[in-house]
């Protein structure tokens, strides 16, 4: 056999990441704290946000009873993900989630794009998140003359200070906000159900089939409205793929995860397309409005005491969890990167409890500009920088199926086993979701307004991340390559 010659020169990025299934560097170092109540709950609250407790007023309004059927399509979607990923996940557990597997699948073009792509999604998501938990306190007049910008940043500070604690605090408030958020939503359906079998009485009108019958039907609009506000109710599970960062801090991946992922399915039956149909039972579709939640527009219909407070509370809740969550995966997909040398080294630091401190405070430092954002225009923070996480969202969702199209490739050429849990009907399914992911893009343009300025972003984002490419290439370049010697050294 003839012996291949030895060469003086490093390998190239692509040989060295091509192919590699060696666990991400930046895995180690984490500990196991989180628990299955945790991941559960996690998972809960990643399907369930603002997006359903404010958004669904709106979109009722404008879709009529058939939300429902745009929030089970868009629902099914976002299963359809987040099984992906959790095939992933079982392949190899890292709590740089998708940005390793993109890595391992895709090169370290494709982990880079992944891991600023959901940096801007979560930094940008968490501007609005402590933009939003401003805005409902100051619904109560306790808060009403402290400047929005000292609410928002007190509100960072607060989850900033849990994140950097320790991994089981993240878990325990997180579990908690769930908790809460579920407990208002049954609530909220036991009281709609009661309503509907005893037939009484909202805003003077018998709640039942014919509230939907004689306004209209099911799709008293037509079908383009519900089409057009797919784009809206698909970042309603925007952080359904939080699931697979917190794979990397779980003692039993493989029994947690399947679990937790399986049960996304009928949750999102059960909240959001359950909610939606017992709202257009209760009171005509056009009662709603996107200035009000519509549990508090029901719940005040019968004369509930304090259901403006109660559901203000639970959305205050609700964007915490998103600014928690965001924190905490943005660390871990950050130290992920920072260990391949795409991102800042000092992304990459741990404190003695554990914790990726440097990508957390990163994070923070752009939620710090979102404060002073909130100091100048405070009426329009929210709305800007909604929308730019929204390109962050559907990029993540892509590249997740990307790489699971490349997982599955590779397992048929037998260059690796896929495990018993799987996402069946590939490769139909990822690409059908792809272009779903797709059709969103093409109707945010089609629908103008904010949602046409925010496609006009995509060339200035993909020339930010071309530059930025150039300005880390070579770090990547010496990092993987002085991998590949450490490797060699090992097995030698």
């Amino acid at each position: 056999m003839r012996k291949e010659a030895v060469r003086d020169t490093p390998p190239s990025l692509k040989e060295v990441t091509a192919g590699a299934s060696s666990p991400d560097a930046g895995d180690a170092g984490y500990s196991k704290d989180l628990k299955s109540r945790h991941i559960n709950m996690i998972a809960i609250g990643g399907a369930i946000g603002t997006g359903l407790f404010l958004g669904a007023g709106g979109r009722l309004a404008s879709a009529g009873p058939a939300l429902a059927v745009a929030y089970a399509v868009c629902g099914i979607f976002a299963f359809f993900v987040v099984r992906a990923l959790g095939e992933l996940v079982l392949h190899r557990p890292s709590s740089g989630s998708f940005v390793s597997y993109a890595r391992e699948f895709l090169g370290e073009k494709g982990a880079y794009t992944a891991g600023w792509m959901y940096v801007v999604n979560w930094s940008t998501t968490g501007i609005a998140d402590i933009t939003a938990v401003a805005l409902y306190a100051h619904y109560w007049s306790l808060f009403t003359d402290v400047p929005q910008w000292v609410l928002a940043l007190i509100a960072l500070t607060i989850v900033l200070s849990v994140n950097l604690i320790s991994v089981k605090i993240f878990g325990e408030m997180e579990f908690w906000f769930a908790i809460v958020k579920v407990a208002a939503l049954v609530a909220f359906m036991a009281i709609g159900i009661f309503l509907l079998v005893t037939q009484h009485p909202v805003g003077g009108q018998t709640p039942g089939l014919h509230i939907i019958s004689d306004h209209g039907g099911f799709f008293p609009s037509g079908l383009v409205p519900v089409v057009v506000v797919l784009q809206g109710v698909v970042f309603a599970y925007a952080a359904v793929e939080l699931i697979g960062v917190t794979a990397g801090e779980t003692a039993e991946p493989h029994k947690v995860v399947p679990r937790a992922v399986n049960s996304i399915m009928w949750r999102v039956l059960v909240f959001y397309v359950g909610s939606v149909v017992l709202l257009a039972l209760l009171i005509p579709y056009d009662g709603y409005s996107a200035s009000e939640s519509p549990f508090v527009t029901v719940l005040s219909k019968i004369g509930v005491p304090a259901a403006g407070d109660v559901m203000n509370l639970v959305v205050l809740t609700a964007a915490m969890s998103s600014l928690n969550s965001g924190l905490y995966s943005t660390g871990r997909i950050l130290r992920s990167m920072a260990m391949a040398g795409s991102a800042p080294r000092w992304t990459g630091l741990m404190n003695r409890h554990q914790v990726p401190y440097g990508g957390i405070m990163l994070t923070a430092a752009v939620c710090v500009l979102g404060v002073a954002l909130n100091y100048i225009v405070p009426g329009e923070a929210f709305e800007i920088v909604l929308n730019i996480a929204a390109l962050g969202v559907l990029s993540t969702w892509g590249i997740i199926m990307l790489c699971h199209l490349a997982f599955v490739r590779r397992s048929r050429e037998g260059r690796l086993e896929r495990p018993s849990y799987r996402l069946p009907g590939s490769p139909a399914i990822q690409l059908v979701t792809l272009a779903f992911l797709a059709g969103v893009v093409v109707l945010m343009w089609a629908d103008g307004g904010v949602g046409r300025r925010t496609v006009m972003l995509i060339p200035v984002i993909a020339a930010a991340l071309i530059a930025g490419w150039f300005a880390v290439r070579g770090r990547v370049r010496s990092t993987a390559a002085a991998a590949a010697t450490q490797e060699t050294a090992d097995r030698g």
